[in-house]
């Protein structure tokens, strides 16, 4: 069995063409169609990775009003 590989675009009537194969007139042909995965943007997911941390008062508390035992 021979294996031929094409990646193509379904047209916006929903039609699926491929020109160029490798096969005779009246050959019988096998043909399964995978969906293609989009690659993803790198970067995309996590848009502040790589960037500068800048702490404006790094050594006040954190929700110090927040705190049942100091009211």
């Amino acid at each position: 069995m021979q294996t031929y590989q094409a990646e193509t675009t379904i047209s916006q009537d929903g039609k699926l063409s491929i020109k160029g194969l490798p096969f005779r007139s009246g050959e019988k042909v096998v043909v399964i169609v995978r969906g293609k995965k989009q690659a993803r943007k790198s970067g995309a997911r996590y848009p502040l990775r790589g960037k500068p941390i800048q702490y404006a008062n790094p050594f006040e508390s954190v929700a110090e009003n927040d705190w049942d035992s100091l009211k």
